[in-house]
């Protein structure tokens, strides 16, 4: 699977309707308000990678925070984003743009995040690499990013990648899929990629990108998430991490 064809999936109505929802229905998950608070000065500028139609920068904007740009690949997504914002007569800036190469200079940001997995939704681990060192790049010295993932160690999943171990090693693999931990399926709002990395496997690419690993830690030990949170998106590992120089 290829990033067009991620793209494409992300166009999809129902996909956008779903994201759209998420803005009022779900909000800022407990998880994401105490690390945000914690790591982030409401005067700070942050850019959100990866926005879709807008739930945490709308959820940021809300909490007082006043310098918030938004960034997705998909123009729908975008399209939503700036209309809820203009109906609540928000001043959070959306763009389409592709975390792979952002448009903006070197130090431009006090704060990145690139919520709800979605760094691990670009295909391909030197993609997924490429949008690590851009979030370096536009970050500032001694400031944090925050991203999260799903964790492969994790049990709940443990019999699925014994079977996907299996098929890689005869090369009998889903064709779809480019590096092991990949995964693919068909869900109610279309195809659904995702790559789910090991902890090591993130450490060493977190290394690599020029960042201090500072923490990182499941969603399920820092908050008891709403209901609504959890049947929106299931355990996740946030990475916490610092541009040193």
């Amino acid at each position: 699977m290829n990033s067009s064809e991620i793209k494409e999936c992300y166009e999809s109505k129902d996909l956008i309707k779903h994201y759209e929802n998420a803005v009022a229905r779900v909000g800022l998950w407990v998880s994401e308000e105490k690390i945000f608070q914690k790591l982030f000065n409401r005067n700070q500028s942050l850019l959100e990678l990866g926005c879709g139609a807008g739930r945490i920068s709308i959820g940021l904007w809300e909490l007082g925070y006043r310098y918030l740009m938004g960034v997705d690949f998909s123009k729908g997504m975008i399209k939503v984003a700036r209309r809820i914002n203009k109906v609540l007569e928000y001043g959070v800036h959306f763009h389409v743009g592709d975390a792979k190469a952002l448009s903006f200079d070197d130090n431009s940001f006090d704060g990145i995040i690139f919520g709800f997995n979605g760094m691990m939704q670009i295909p391909g681990a030197k993609n997924r690499q490429n949008a690590l060192e851009e979030i370096f790049r536009v970050l500032k010295p001694e400031c944090y990013a925050v991203f999260t993932t799903h964790d492969r160690g994790l049990g709940k999943h443990k019999n699925f990648w014994k079977k996907e171990a299996l098929l890689w090693n005869k090369n009998q693999q889903d064709p779809r899929l480019i590096d092991y931990g990949d995964r693919f399926e068909e869900t109610d709002l279309g195809p659904c990629y995702i790559h789910v990395p090991e902890k090591d496997e993130m450490i060493v690419a977190i290394k690599k990108a020029g960042f201090r690993l500072d923490v990182d830690v499941l969603r399920s030990s820092i908050a008891q998430e709403t209901l609504a949170v959890r049947e929106f998106s299931d355990e996740c590992r946030f990475w916490i991490v610092q541009k040193l120089i």
